[in-house]
């Protein structure tokens, strides 16, 4: 082999190193990037989920809490029925179809309630 043959080569391979000496720490800055997308990702998919529950939640809380308002209402509005005397009719133990008063539901729903 001839002198500038192999200082050819020798060069050929010094520029090649030079060249993978620049690229790499750009390779592993990339590599490093997408790994941190990659977690953002994650991250910012599980503080969705953990929203979509809460605000789940949150909800059935609220409508739980409107059901037992209204059912107030409701009993708020009998007791009104029974200050005006509108209601006698189950102080005096009249029976609905089953037999029992509605002073009997009132109880059955308080126990119901309780339980």
């Amino acid at each position: 082999m001839s002198t500038g043959a192999i200082i050819a080569i020798v060069a050929g391979v010094v520029i090649l190193l030079i060249v993978l000496m620049a690229l790499v720490p750009r390779m592993r800055a990339r590599r490093r990037e997408r790994q941190l997308e990659n977690r953002r990702g994650e991250l910012a998919s599980r503080h969705r989920d953990v929203a979509a529950e809460q605000q789940a939640r949150a909800h059935a809380a609220q409508s739980e809490a409107k059901r037992a308002e209204a059912e107030a209402e409701m009993h708020e509005a009998r007791a009104e029925l029974h200050d005006q005397g509108l209601a006698d009719d189950e102080i005096r133990g009249e029976h609905d179809g089953n037999g029992r008063t509605d002073d009997a539901d009132v109880r059955d729903e308080g126990a119901a309630r309780r339980a």
